[in-house]
Formats: structure tokens, sequence, C-alpha cells
């Protein structure tokens, strides 16, 4: 018995320009600061921009992205919608990709586009 619980919740949205020509590696997606649904569900949606820490350190979770003094700490982009609900949850970060700009939930700064040098952003 699996000690996960999966939940579907419909059609996958879909972030990718190219979906077959991607890197991404397994981050853990922090609960901190985000906001329950209406059906009290705490989701982290797909094209989130994260930060924290978890390249150099995989121990560490994953956060959206901060800009201090004209610099981001972003590092990647969060591929599927995470259900943190329970807690901080395994999930997928983009590190090299083409992202479709119109179907992520806010679009890069100038900053994010800096620090994220090997994801292009396309409309």
């Amino acid at each position: 018995m699996s000690k996960f619980k999966e939940t579907t919740y419909g059609n996958k949205k879909e972030i990718l320009k190219f979906p077959d020509h991607y890197v991404a590696i397994a981050v853990t997606v922090s609960d901190a600061g985000v906001t329950a649904n209406t059906d009290g569900k705490k989701i982290v949606p797909a094209g989130t921009i994260l930060g924290g820490g978890v390249i150099a350190d995989d121990t560490k979770l994953a956060v959206k992205a901060t800009t201090t003094t004209g610099v981001s700490n972003a590092e990647g982009v969060l591929l599927n919608d995470t259900d943190v609900t329970s807690g901080p949850a395994p999930g997928a970060m983009l590190i090299h990709a083409f992202i479709n700009k119109n179907k992520i939930p806010t679009a890069p700064t100038a900053e994010e586009l800096t620090a994220l040098k090997q994801i292009t952003f396309i409309d």
C-alpha cells in the first residue's frame, strides 16, 4: 500500500509549449503561505515560479520565488498542480523548458527571466 494519496482534479493543465522537450527535478513543495480554496484544498498551481535553494540542497523545500533588490531567487517552474493541504508534498520543478506564458498563473518578472536562464517563456 502506498503512503501517498493521489487526487485527480480533472484534466491535467499543460503549461509546456513543447511537451516532449523539458528537464524537471523532484522537489518537495512547501505549504507555507498557501491559501485554501473554496473546497478547503491548498493547491500550488502549475506554472508557479519556485526558488528556495532546492537545486543546491535537495533537503530544502521549494517555495514561491521572491525578488529582493532587483535579484530573484527563482530556480524553476512547477510542472503540475501540487496539493499541499496535508503539508509539504512531492512535485516536479522544470529547470529547462519552453513554457506557454499564457497558461501560467503569473507572468514572470524581468528578474525571474534573468534567473531562469534555461527556461523560455513563449506567448
